[in-house]
Parts: C-alpha cells; sequence; structure tokens
C-alpha cells in the first residue's frame, strides 16, 4: 500500500487540496471554521465545568477547562475524520468505475484534509497557552508519538468504515450516531480518573487513552501512563492493519457494488 501511495502522491495531493478547496470556497469565515467547532466544543466543556463547580460548591477548575481544550481538538480531528472518510468512496463513485488508482486515495485524502484543519487549530492553541503561560516539560517529546497513533487509529477506522459504506449504505447513518454520543463515553470533558474503579471502560477506548496521554503531557506535566501508553499505539498499529487488510479484500468487489 505503501509503495501505491509513493507512486501516486501527486494524485493524493491533488485530492487533498481539492477536498481543502471545496471546504472552504466562497466561505464567508474562511480559514476560521477550522477553528470554530473546536472553540464550540470547547465553550461546551467549560459550561459543563461551570455547572459541577456550580452543583459541588467548589470553585471552577482551570486545569479542567486546559483538558478541555487540549483533548478538544483530536478529538475534534477524528469525528470529522470519520465523517468525510465514510463517505469519500460513494461520493466519487465516477472516479471508481472509470479509472485505476490505489482506491485508499480517497478516504486518507479525506482524513489529511482534516489534518490540515486540526494543524490550523493546534497552531491558535499553542498560541493562546503560550499567552497564558502554561509551562513546558520534556513530556512534551511524547505528544508527537501520541498524534501518530491518533492518525493511525483514524486511518484504521476511516479505511474500515468507508469500505463497509460501500456495501451498506446505512453505515454511515449508524456512524453519525456513534460519534453524536461518542464523546460522552470518551474523556473529552473530564478525566478518565473521575470514574474511579470504572476507569478501564473509558481508557479501553484507544482514542480514549490518547486523549488522557496528551492530557498528561501536556497539562498535567506528568508521565503518562507507560501501559496505556503502550495499550494507545499497540492498538493503533492493529487498528490501522486491520482497516488496511479488510479494505484490499473487498476493493476488488467495490466497482460492481457501488
Amino acid at each position: 500500500m505503501f509503495g501505491e501511495l509513493i507512486k501516486y502522491k501527486d494524485l493524493l495531493f491533488m485530492l487533498v487540496l481539492r477536498d481543502i478547496r471545496i471546504r472552504y470556497k466562497q466561505a464567508v469565515m474562511g480559514f476560521m471554521w477550522a477553528i470554530f467547532m473546536p472553540v464550540m466544543a470547547i465553550g461546551a466543556g467549560v459550561l459543563v465545568q461551570k455547572a459541577i463547580s456550580t452543583l459541588s460548591g467548589r470553585p471552577v477548575d482551570t486545569s479542567g477547562i486546559l483538558s478541555i481544550s487540549v483533548k478538544v481538538l483530536p478529538w475534534t480531528f477524528f469525528i470529522s475524520s470519520i465523517r468525510f472518510a465514510v463517505q469519500s468512496l460513494v461520493g466519487n463513485m465516477s472516479l471508481i468505475t472509470k479509472i485505476y488508482f490505489p482506491r485508499e486515495v480517497l478516504p486518507l485524502s479525506s482524513i489529511l484534509a482534516c489534518l490540515f484543519d486540526f494543524a490550523i487549530a493546534v497552531a491558535c492553541l499553542a498560541i493562546l497557552l503560550a499567552v497564558v503561560g502554561l509551562p513546558v516539560s520534556l513530556y512534551l517529546l511524547l505528544v508527537p508519538l501520541y498524534l501518530l497513533s491518533l492518525v493511525l487509529v483514524t486511518a484504521g477506522f476511516g479505511l474500515l468504515l468507508a469500505a463497509a459504506n460501500l456495501f451498506f449504505r446505512d453505515v454511515k447513518y449508524v456512524v453519525e450516531i456513534i460519534l453524536m454520543f461518542g464523546i460522552f463515553f470518551t474523556p473529552v470533558f473530564y478525566k478518565a480518573s473521575t470514574f474511579g474503579k470504572y476507569k478501564m471502560l473509558l481508557m479501553i477506548n484507544p482514542v480514549g487513552s490518547i486523549l488522557e496521554g496528551i492530557n498528561d503531557a501536556v497539562v498535567m506535566h506528568a508521565m503518562p501512563d507507560p501501559v496505556w501508553m503502550s495499550y494507545a499505539v499497540i492498538s493503533s498499529i492493529l487498528i490501522f492493519w486491520a482497516g488496511v487488510r479488510v479494505f484490499h479484500k473487498t476493493e476488488p468487489l467495490f466497482a460492481e457494488n457501488i
């Protein structure tokens, strides 16, 4: 797969550029849309923290707000990438039936276009955190490892669900429902440790373990749990491998089921 992607790198680049242009063409806010959804999610998280503070009678946890700000961005990247990747094959039926190219280029281009949005939002957040004076620690060096794991797990699910949606068109509706309520079962607005002995149930979610690791490294200035860090890396690799395998196994049937 990687050999074919290198061979068709120009096509991949053009499809990514096309997706970005379509997304921002004639948009009044332009690239501001890249940070609009994360800002809204952060605002919702702040309201949740305020409600918890009011009910418990304790002051608002500043670290909790920072944690939400840091974890919302990768979560937003994940859900937006999955939404676009699921529709990528069905939305490009004419290309699939007319010419040959590695079909995984389509879902991957959707994910890379969302990665562009993610990069803009991360740059804005980094500037904001620098302005408020958030300390820097050596554990920040672990963040690229977590981000790579996030991209792998997103690509794995994207390839798997894109292929599934081609054969069963109601997959996209199921995915939308799962993504809509998934934020309540993923430690985005709260810390996994809040649930005590049930923490493991939240951390089994590979995205949840990635978010918690990023939060530990960036906000808490602490070494992420080595066990869960290993789990996040290994599970992301396995999910990516499974997505690639299923995609290639079903690829010969794409044209006749489109």
